[in-house]
């Protein structure tokens, strides 16, 4: 089977206006929203990537009535589902291939009573339980069964039912696989510890205009009264922050002048601020982030004058998907600053790739780097390398537009499961990446 790559070419000056994508953790919640009505259902600005289109085709698979309506709109009606497809083998073989498809658990389940799931596929980062999701349809009612010998878990419950809901940690897509079920369940869930991101937040007010009773919606107190169905609408994706963020330290490594269109800014959070700690210029226009060319950029240290430490947190921290943007961005930076990747293990073993290029970076352990950043005053050179996982990926494609000379990445499937034609949208600002069959 032949695979692609991306021959990128050094040394890139960028500029003009992008817009971002539909955000793809959204999309991924929302379109598994879909199959809790029979009504129609209609959804705008979703990115056309890898992993959209493999969920997009396992909801055909189950029957769901889909049309493209353009490139990033579509209307889903399941008013026919195939549950004979949802138990085959066929079904499972493609949810393997997606861990998005953990978000199909819970409307099934709620709409259904019953639910299968393979252990899913995704980015290899490290431990990524599904206990939470689990725990939460349990405590609703749900039966569990575990087939170690198929890696398969199976759901089933005859009626849902409310109840008070201590979330064990706090998962995204926890919360979102459990408020789905709790919707159509009978009496009234409580869920203490929910994840509050703009995602789920939309997740919700789509919910709610369908029918839902959702209270406490941004908050980690959420109260759900369930109903007996819910109804037909239509919803737009936020702009992806993961993408926003990539922009922006693209911008600033490559000494490049780039607006970014319309970024939703009031739902990107701490995201702008913690990139302005690089020391990092933009200006906010409206809706628009403008990043003007600059020379330097020096890393603030704290108030007590001590090394900068950015580490990811539930919302409203900062993103854990956006740490390796962070330090790939800080490479080029004045000054030094510490990244601690709390969430998973295996998130910053791609800084070798980093350190062949030129990179000063000393990796602590599995969940901590430091970056003495080299003030410009050496480039990275251009290196062979591997794309590890959509977020690694998209980093090192940042890293290779700014080295000299030309760079090699290989297994650019990850970047394409998160990023819609990167290096066509790229090439148009005035990169010179080259896609490549290996």
């Amino acid at each position: 089977m032949s695979k692609e790559a991306f021959i990128v070419q050094g040394n890139a000056k960028l500029s003009g206006e992008i817009t971002p994508q539909g955000a793809k953790n959204e999309a991924l919640q929302i379109l598994s929203a879909v199959l809790m009505t029979k009504e129609k259902v209609t959804i705008s600005n979703i990115p056309d990537i890898l992993d959209i289109r493999r969920l997009i085709s396992l909801l055909d698979g189950l029957g769901v009535k889909v049309k493209r309506i353009n490139r990033n709109k579509y209307s889903f009606q399941a008013d026919e589902i195939n549950l004979k497809y949802f138990a085959s083998k066929d079904y499972l073989n493609e949810a393997k291939k997606i861990r998005g498809s953990v978000m199909l658990m819970g409307p099934l389940l709620a709409r259904f009573g019953k639910a299968y799931l393979p252990k899913p596929g995704g980015d290899k980062i490290g431990r990524r339980r599904l206990d939470t999701h689990f725990h939460g349809f349990i405590t609703l009612g749900a039966k569990f069964n575990y087939k170690e010998e198929t890696d398969e878990f199976f759901l089933a419950a005859k009626q849902l039912k409310g109840t008070y809901l201590h979330m064990e940690e706090i998962s995204v897509t926890g919360t979102a696989n459990v408020v789905m079920a709790a919707v159509l369940a009978k009496g009234t869930t409580t869920i203490y510890n929910a994840a509050c991101e703009p995602y789920l937040q939309q997740l919700c007010t789509m919910l709610n205009k369908m029918g839902a009773k959702i209270e406490g919606v941004g908050s980690n107190l959420l109260k759900i009264r369930g109903v007996k169905k819910l109804k037909g609408t239509s919803h737009k994706i936020l702009p992806d922050m993961i993408e926003i963020g990539s922009l922006i330290g693209l911008a600033a490594i490559t000494q490049s002048e780039l607006t970014i269109k319309n970024v939703n800014l009031k739902m990107l959070g701490v995201i702008p601020s913690t990139f302005q700690k690089l020391g990092i210029k933009m200006e906010f226009r409206g809706d628009d982030i403008y990043i003007p060319k600059q020379k330097k950029y020096e890393i603030q240290n704290f108030i007590d004058g001590s090394i900068l430490t950015v580490y990811d947190a539930p919302w409203p921290g900062f993103t854990p998907d956006l740490l390796s943007i962070f330090l790939v961005t800080a490479i080029q930076a004045k000054g030094s600053v510490l990244i601690h990747q709390k969430m998973f293990e295996s998130r910053l073993f791609f800084v070798d790739k980093l350190i062949d290029m030129g990179a000063q970076i000393i990796l602590c352990d599995p969940h901590r780097a430091t970056v003495i950043g080299l003030d410009r005053k050496s480039k990275l050179r251009g290196i062979r390398m591997s794309s590890p996982d959509i977020r690694a990926g998209v980093s090192l494609l940042i890293a290779a537009l700014s080295a000299k000379g030309e760079s090699v990445i290989e297994n650019i499937q990850q970047i394409d499961r998160g990023y819609e034609r990167i290096d066509e949208r790229l090439n148009a600002l005035g990169a010179k990446i080259k896609r490549v069959t290996v």
